[in-house]
């Protein structure tokens, strides 16, 4: 095999590769992952979730270390209860 025809080979490949990604719905991330191209209700519902589950854990990292005593501990404690209701 000479040098063209292995350059010719490797397009051939890439250019499969591309037309696959393209026609499956996936793209290349930054970090060499794949991942879809569509954004589902299911999905929009997860990053919701994730979004909120990271705003509660920030709120309990900030109570578990701020020295306002116990009545502004119960305080926050049912503003995150009554927020979830």
């Amino acid at each position: 095999m000479n040098p063209f025809e292995m350059v010719l080979g490797i397009i051939i490949v890439v250019t499969i590769g591309r037309v696959l990604q393209a026609k499956y719905g996936y793209r290349t991330r930054r970090r060499g992952g794949m991942e879809p191209i569509h954004d589902d209700a299911e999905t929009r519902r997860l990053r919701d979730e994730v979004r909120t589950l990271k705003e509660r854990i920030a709120v309990l990292e900030r109570l578990a270390t701020d020295d306002a005593g116990p009545r502004a501990l119960e305080r926050e404690i049912e503003a995150l209860r009554s927020r979830d209701s």
